[in-house]
């Protein structure tokens, strides 16, 4: 009787759950359908975590473009390879000697590849708002006043390529195109206010840059608008100092700024730092030189350490922050080579992945998904998730993850605090997300949805995936 009973409990509950994936799969399907995307590319997984079944498939082992999803790729690697606690270090030191308040010789800046100098994400991370002053504070108690040297620095850590080739032209010069050194300083970008007349249509004004670039040559082509938003693009080479700005921003303003990509972090560190001295009455009486140094001869005045990689790792997934994930791929090449190269960094964690199972082609041109060239499919998502969800490094790589009150469009009411845990990703056509869901249930699941060439609203398609991930939630 008890067994009949049994039976009778295990059908009804079978019955109910695959009644409940019909249901998701008739909302999916109706999504397929719609004008917007019944032409595009879209493919999607869903696992349960504990059991490991694949609850949900489809396309899931077909190549999209990823956008900034592909930044889970590049932090788990980093979190697994570097370490969750690393540092990145920049080393102030000297060479010669120091008398009576002269340093006769160089004082010497090497670069660490740390991207959060000056960083506006991290200004509460260090003993002073300006990590300068304390570079300076280190200087005097080391007993230099007076510099009858040169101010050298080191960027050799990383190569000469800041801008992953395959980057377009319309973003390497605005914010988010910021490249990559060993001496990023400010996020390596500047910012641009202007003023704009009461009428929309009508060329604007820059009325000042900061901070300042010497040798810096701008077209302004802005144009004052109806539209409330920020339309303003920046158009330049990473090898040249001339920047053309196109586009568009609110009409009526005294004063509206916009970000723009720096050319040569180095030198706006280096004037920069020399403006600061010359403040605190130090003063160098040679110039400024960039050239690689043998270490042996330098005098370590000053090691300025970066956040953990963990605090890191978390900014880079909650803002997205596009030249974070370039450090990390150079940072493990220079960790493990010697020398911080796009391409090899991408060729270490392609191998990592490899050898921790998760198999299958994918393409990685960039740490950050910025180019157009990256190529990953839901199947491997759902790989590296599983993967982290097992890792010691567990908790960080989850903790790291915006909720739903942190993923642009979503309603955090439909999901408790820890019920979603993602990473979007977007460009022009382009939208995906790849995290952890919680369910109704109490099931721990991974999923990875990605849309390519849709036509539509962004705005649009987040309201949709956000209906399809409460189904989710509610029906397995």
């Amino acid at each position: 009787m008890k067994v009949r009973i049994l039976m009778v409990l295990f059908a009804v509950l079978m019955g109910q759950n695959l009644q409940s994936q019909q249901n998701f799969d008739i909302a999916f399907k109706k999504f397929l359908a719609r004008p917007e995307y019944k032409n595009a590319t879209t493919a999607l997984c869903i696992s349960d975590l504990t059991s490991g079944k694949t609850l949900y498939s489809f396309n899931s082992e077909k190549l999209m473009i990823p956008a900034s999803t592909m930044k889970l790729v590049t932090s788990a690697a980093a979190l697994e390879i570097l370490g969750a606690a690393y540092r990145f270090r920049t080393k102030i030191g000297y060479s010669g000697k120091i008398k009576n308040g002269n340093l006769d010789g160089d004082l010497v800046i090497v670069g660490g590849g740390d991207p959060t100098l000056g960083s506006e994400y991290f200004r509460n991370n260090f003993q002073s708002s300006d990590f300068m002053d304390i570079w300076i504070q280190n200087i005097k108690n080391a007993g230099i006043k007076n510099i009858r040297g040169n101010l050298i620095l080191d960027a050799s850590l990383y190569d000469n390529e800041k801008i992953p080739p395959t980057w377009i032209w319309e973003d390497m010069g605005n914010y988010y195109g910021a490249g990559a050194s060993a001496l990023t300083v400010y996020d390596n970008l500047f910012r641009i206010t202007f003023s704009s007349p009461a009428k929309a249509g009508k060329l604007t004004q820059i009325i000042s840059t900061y901070p300042k670039i010497e040798g810096l040559e701008i077209e302004n082509e802005v144009l004052s608008s109806d539209e409330n938003r920020d339309l303003a693009y920046v158009f330049g080479s990473p090898l040249d100092n001339r920047r053309i700005i196109s586009g568009t921003i609110p009409k009526n303003r005294n004063a509206f700024t916009i970000k723009a990509s720096v050319q040569h972090p180095e030198k706006l560190l280096a004037d920069d730092f020399i403006s600061h001295l010359a403040k605190a009455g130090i003063f160098i009486s040679g110039g400024v030189r960039f050239e690689k140094l043998h270490t042996q001869q330098i005098q370590t005045i000053y090691i300025q350490e970066s956040p953990e990689l963990a605090e890191i790792v978390k900014v880079l997934n909650y803002e997205s922050v596009n030249l974070f994930a370039e450090h990390l791929i150079k940072q493990i090449a220079a960790e493990k080579t010697g020398l911080g190269s796009r391409e090899k960094g991408i060729e270490i964690v392609q191998e990592f992945w490899k050898s921790k199972g998760i198999e299958g082609d994918f393409f990685m041109e960039d740490g950050s998904g910025l180019s157009h060239f990256n190529a990953i499919s839901p199947a491997r998502f759902i790989s590296l998730l599983k993967y982290m969800s097992e890792s010691n490094n567990a908790e960080v790589f989850l903790n790291s993850l915006p909720g739903a009150a942190n993923l642009s469009g979503f309603d955090s009411k439909m999901f408790t605090p820890d019920g979603l845990k993602a990473k979007s990703g977007s460009m022009t056509r382009v939208r995906c997300y790849a995290g952890y869901l919680l369910t109704d249930s109490g099931k721990k699941l991974a999923f990875a949805c990605m849309v390519n060439h849709f036509s539509g609203s962004h705005s649009k398609l987040i309201n949709e995936t956000e209906k399809l991930l409460t189904i989710v939630k509610s029906s397995f």
